[in-house]
């Protein structure tokens, strides 16, 4: 992943698809886990939490590993980096050592929020579009 600028794009693209569907897999593997008893929740918090770090993971392959450090903490970008960073931390904090699996819980659900904002900071007026459509349902 260190050298992802030196490989090519069909390398790149096949390295991209293969962690996101890893991140999916996880993701969707924590989701029917969480109806494990006892342990279900912690695990769902985990494989989830695991997803989402391949899935942000897979866009190293697009962008470069450099690319993508600078374009997280951007201005635009930084709230949304921090927090979603704070949250698959406190996420896996709170399974592990804190065994408290209603804030591990609340977390993920940040966690989703915080990957989605994120997410569409690359679109161009993405944000700008659903800031409006959340202003328009709440008024």
């Amino acid at each position: 992943v260190i050298d992802a600028t030196s490989l090519g794009w069909g390398t790149r693209v096949k390295g991209f698809v293969a962690c996101f569907a890893i991140g999916c897999l996880c993701s969707l593997l924590g989701s029917c886990l969480l109806w494990v008893p006892k342990k279900g929740l912690m695990l769902f918090a985990v494989f989830y939490t695991l997803g989402n770090i391949a899935s942000i993971g897979s866009t190293l392959f697009l962008m470069g590993p450099m690319k993508q450090l600078k374009r997280m903490f951007e201005p635009t970008r930084l709230i949304a980096t921090v927090v979603m960073l704070l949250c698959l931390i406190l996420t896996l904090c709170s399974a592990f050592w804190w065994r408290k699996e209603g804030l591990a819980l609340l977390f993920c659900i940040l966690q989703f929020f915080a990957l989605a904002w994120y997410s569409i900071s690359f679109i161009p007026f993405a944000r700008d579009a659903v800031k409006k459509c959340v202003s328009v349902c709440l008024t």
